[in-house]
Order: structure tokens, then sequence, then C-alpha cells
């Protein structure tokens, strides 16, 4: 399906919940206000809507929340949108703190892809980060993970004088593991508008002066817009993904589904198209048909590009655990 802007929207990320078992400080920060769970979409909900993206050709679907595997039944969720006709891919995010006790079922629901959002090796500083002591469950996680075939990336989000002197350490994942780290600048959403951004582009000055043995990696390494570089006898790669220093509206291929069931074209900006409605309508009659009128419209709602470089000029008012990471 195309935009306005003849961009092929091919991807959905959907959050099924805006909960979390980790504070990180720049996504849910203190005094966060949980939903109740009658605002969340149910997981037929989800199928619902997916079924109708599919049907005009979204066919890869990446499950987010808050913290996915919170919510109970979610590795059941993506075994269901596996089994939809068209799915090529069912992926997910996920903080890796319950990871290596969900990795059984998620292989078993023919999960295609794991992120794990990592931004520090240091004890000390996850727990300051996350509020919570939870980094050798992660890193474990992290490994068993590797070793059931199931392709695996980390994304990392650097801040000046909290970890921005750990980019090596974080880079060095991908020598022994064939895993990508990819470091994702600040978003200026929610809590992390208070946040200042490391850039990418003097991270990767830092990067190919350290490391002169590299070279560009053009291979497709999944849906987003990370930029990647292979550095020599690292079984992995590293990328960029540079929201704020290298704008890549150009290429998006996404809309997202919210946990209430709000359908958001950008990131960066409030509008919204509400399929909970539709959903929950008992008088509604071509449910089906409002749906793919719903997605059609959210995507031609898509803007040319975002604004993150002029924060005040985003209008997203809600914190990423809200939106879906």
């Amino acid at each position: 399906m195309l935009d306005r802007f003849s961009r092929k929207i091919e991807y959905m990320r959907i959050s099924v919940t805006d909960r979390c078992n980790l504070r990180c400080r720049y996504c849910m920060g203190d005094g966060i206000r949980l939903l109740p769970m009658a605002d969340i979409l149910t997981y037929e909900e989800i199928i619902d809507v997916a079924k109708a993206a599919l049907s005009l050709g979204i066919t890869k679907f990446r499950i987010t929340g808050g913290e996915p595997l919170v919510r109970k039944g979610c590795t059941d969720l993506i075994s269901n949108l596996k089994n939809l006709p068209g799915t090529e891919q069912v992926l997910i995010t996920t903080n890796g703190v319950l990871l290596e006790d969900s990795l059984k079922s998620l292989m078993d629901a023919g999960t295609d892809g794991i992120n794990v959002s990592l931004d520090t090796l240091d004890r000390e500083r996850f727990r300051y980060i996350t509020g919570f002591d939870a980094l050798e469950k992660v890193t474990r996680g992290i490994k068993k993970a590797v070793d059931t075939g199931i392709p695996i990336k980390v994304n990392s989000v650097l801040q000046p004088g909290v970890n921005d002197d750990e980019w090596k350490d974080l880079a060095e994942i991908a020598r022994d593991l064939p895993i990508d780290v990819r470091f994702i600048e600040m978003m200026p959403i929610g809590e992390g508008a208070r946040y200042e951004s490391v850039s990418n582009d003097e991270l990767r000055e830092k990067i190919v002066t350290a490391y002169p043995g590299y070279e560009a990696d053009n291979r497709v390494h999944g849906n987003g817009p990370a930029k990647y570089i292979k550095i020599k006898g690292f079984k992995g790669s590293i990328g960029l993904i540079s929201a704020i220093h290298n704008r890549f509206c150009s290429s998006c291929n996404r809309i997202r589904l919210t946990s209430t069931g709000k359908l958001k074209p950008c990131l960066c900006y409030g509008e919204t198209l509400d399929v909970r409605e539709i959903l929950r309508d008992p008088r509604s009659e071509n449910r089906e048909q409002k749906l793919l009128r719903a997605i059609k419209e959210s995507v031609m709602m898509k803007p040319e590009m975002h604004c993150f470089e002029e924060k005040s000029n985003i209008t997203e008012i809600s914190g990423m655990s809200a939106i879906g990471g």
C-alpha cells in the first residue's frame, strides 16, 4: 500500500500493553499512570486489525509494549499472527527481563526476530537507568536467545554523561556473537524530551576511528532505518538509527497500533485514528470495511517528515510506553 508520498507501507508495530517490569527514566519516568485493562485491545481485536492490514499489503508485524512479555498470552498472539494468510514476519521488541523464560514459547510461536533494549553493561548503571537490578537476567537471556537461531538485535540509547562512554563495550557484543548492535538516538517523545541525545554522526566517527577495518554493510537486516557497519572480525554488525541527525522519513514504511486501539501514522505527531470504537460498537455493520477505511486513512495521514529536531513543533504528548516503543 502506498501513501501520499509513494512510500510503501508494509509494516505495523503493535503495542499490546502499556505496562512494563522496568522503569527506564526516559520512557516511563515517575508517576506513570497505567490504563485499566478494559481500555486495552484484546488479542482477538488485534487479530481483526491485522487481518484488515494484511488485505491492504501490510505483511510484517512487530509486537511491542510497554514490555510485551508481561502480558499473558503474548506468544500465543505471535503464533496466531504468524498463521494468518499473507503474514511474512512477526517480530518482538523486549527489555529482555523475561526473555530467558519465554524463549521456548517464542520459538514454538515461530518468532522471526527479537530486539532487546540494553543501554549499559554496568550493573549499577542498569539499576540507575531502569530502576531494577536485572542486568544479569537480560544478558543471560540474550546469550541463550542466540542459541535458538532466532535473529537477535540489541538496541542501545546513549545518554551524555550517563552511558555514552560505553559505546565501545556495547559494540563489542557483536564481536563474539552474531548480534546486530544498534545505537538509537534519543527520541524527544514523552519523558525522552527531557534528555539530551548523543549524535550518531559523532558516534560513527568514533566507531570508524576505533575500528579502521570496517566497511558499509548494505545487506537487509530488517524493516527499520538503521545504517550498518561491518567491522573486520565481528560476527555481527553495528547499526545506527539516527532519527534526529539523519532523518530517514523518505523511506518510512510503517504505521503503529497502540495498545488502546489508536492507529498512529507518525511518532512525532499526536494525530491518530481510533479503531477500538469500530471494534467495540455493537451496532457496527460492515466492521471489516470500516477497519479497512480507517487503516487506509491512517496511511494517507502520514506526513512527509517528522520534526524531531524542532521540539516545539512536536504535537505528541504521550510517553513511549503508551504509544508502543
